[in-house]
């Protein structure tokens, strides 16, 4: 075929650029320098989700697992027990319940020998006084805290004993009574040799609620273990399996805050529950400062959970929104410094 011609019949200019730059573009085609940008490869669909119920799964799993450590390494612990239940000797509630314990036991204890009405009525207050007056003193928070010893290391015992199957759990006051008399002998108090120190067995727990309550602490106890290990490799591999990463962090931060005050939501509704069980009602405001001191290391790793998860979501959302601007900007400023002519090189004088 021959040349082409131009409209007045001759062949085009050769020295004359052509519209798409040289490249020779047909009509009705868009040249390549103004084409959109087009991804070499999109981020895979089937990562995106694998890797949204790896996190989800997470999640799910972060209260449940805060939950079983606390309750198999918190509340197992003896010395961390009677150190967080030291506190409430001196608590205004407790103190009530106790002396209410106290006096209502020595009056069923006397109760054949103060039959009579008139009797009754005037020695209940008297002793009822005398057990109020004895929960401020010293003699009183070493005893709180040897019962506490004492009852605790009896229900471990008993829930880590397989071979304990229908036996219940029974305390021996003689080492609290001894403890007493002493304390009350160094305070210089007259009638403190005359207390009796018997030994007798006080029953904690039935046979029944041991054995329920052993089933339980293997459970937990084996959760305790496996439930923090699953939520970690699952974050782990939701992470490592997600298209992009950023945005895998920032999920899970978000579902490590929901997870924190889903457990704070727990604590609280477990607390309104525990309180509407027990049947004495004058005594639901120490139960109550009880099981706050018993669940306030739950508390404090549920909002730690929530503000941790926060902080890593935050952080991840404002390095990919502002990191890729700040890094687009570095080669712009480095283009625009002026760069000095290269020195011409010696030439060498020809003879």
């Amino acid at each position: 075929m021959g040349r082409p011609f131009d409209a007045a019949g001759g062949p085009p200019d050769a020295g004359a650029p052509l519209a798409d730059g040289g490249r020779g573009t047909l009509p009705g085609r868009v040249s390549r320098r103004n084409r959109a940008p087009v991804s070499e490869k999109a981020p895979p669909r089937s990562r995106n989700v694998l890797s949204a119920v790896l996190l989800v799964l997470a999640c799910l799993l972060l209260p449940f697992g805060a939950l079983a450590s606390w309750a198999a390494r918190g509340l197992t612990d003896t010395g961390r027990y009677v150190r967080t239940m030291a506190p409430l000797a001196t608590d205004p509630d407790v103190r009530r319940a106790v002396a209410d314990a106290v006096g209502d036991g020595v009056m069923r204890e006397a109760g054949h020998k103060l039959d009579t009405g008139p009797l009754r009525g005037a020695v209940g207050p008297f002793v009822h006084d005398a057990a109020r007056s004895f929960t401020r003193t010293e003699a009183y928070r070493a005893a709180w805290d040897a019962s506490n010893l004492a009852v605790h290391d009896a229900v471990l015992r008993a829930l880590r004993d397989d071979g304990a199957h229908g036996a219940p759990v029974t305390v021996d006051p003689a080492p609290v009574i001894a403890r007493i008399k002493q304390r009350l002998a160094d305070d210089h108090v007259s009638f403190a040799h005359r207390i009796p120190v018997t030994h007798t067995r006080i029953p904690v727990l039935t046979a029944a609620d041991v054995d329920r309550l052993r089933k339980g602490y293997h459970v937990l106890d084996t959760a305790a273990f496996w439930l923090p290990l699953a939520t970690a490799v699952l974050a782990v591999a939701g992470i490592a399996v997600a298209a992009c990463r950023r945005r895998a962090v920032t999920a899970l931060g978000l579902g490590t805050a929901l997870g924190g005050a889903l457990l704070a939501l727990a604590v609280a509704i477990g607390r309104r529950l525990t309180l509407a069980d027990l049947p004495d009602a004058p005594h639901r405001p120490a139960a109550g400062a009880v099981y706050d001191a018993l669940t306030s290391t739950l508390r404090g790793v549920s909002w730690l959970l929530c503000v941790l998860g926060l902080t890593v979501a935050a952080v991840a959302w404002v390095t990919g929104r502002y990191a890729p601007r700040l890094a687009a900007r570095r080669p712009a400023r480095v283009s625009a410094a002026p760069v000095a002519d290269p020195a011409p090189e010696p030439t060498r004088a020809r003879s």
